[in-house]
């Protein structure tokens, strides 16, 4: 595992959505790709953030807004990522850091790929994979 970057534990080919997009729309998008989380990109196609099946349950739905009215942009949280090139050690730390699961992987200020548990998973020692699940859910 020495020598891996972020780049070798993303999962590529990362879906933005827009920010003018509604949650709905984000939620069908999520559904389609089977995924729990997507980067907000703005019409410069640069990260503004991300949004988390959760986000969507409990900050719109159940806050009691209306999830085709509210937009990604609206909801836009957690501006954190870390460069391709970015160590395993570096991509846990931040990860720890902010109590995040899931982190974008920026190459020439474009998103490239996230990072979820599941890579985690597919690519640490067991040891290490629990400490981080430790770290991450200890503190929430």
């Amino acid at each position: 595992m020495s020598g891996e970057t972020a780049k070798d534990l993303m999962s590529s080919g990362a879906r933005c959505i827009e920010a003018h997009e509604t949650l709905d729309r984000a939620a069908q998008v999520m559904r389609e790709l089977g995924v729990g989380a997507l980067p907000i990109c703005g019409s410069d196609d640069r990260l503004k953030g991300i949004i988390t099946d959760r986000d969507i349950v409990v900050k719109c739905v159940a806050a009691g807004k209306d999830p085709s009215k509210v937009t990604a942009g609206d909801m836009a949280t957690g501006l954190v990522w870390v460069t391709a090139d970015a160590t395993v050690g570096d991509v846990l730390a931040k990860m720890e850091q902010h109590q995040i699961k899931r982190l974008p992987v920026i190459e020439n200020n474009r998103i490239v790929g996230m990072i979820s548990e599941a890579d985690l998973a597919r690519h640490l020692p067991d040891d290490q994979l629990a400490d981080f699940v430790h770290r991450v859910y200890a503190k929430a």
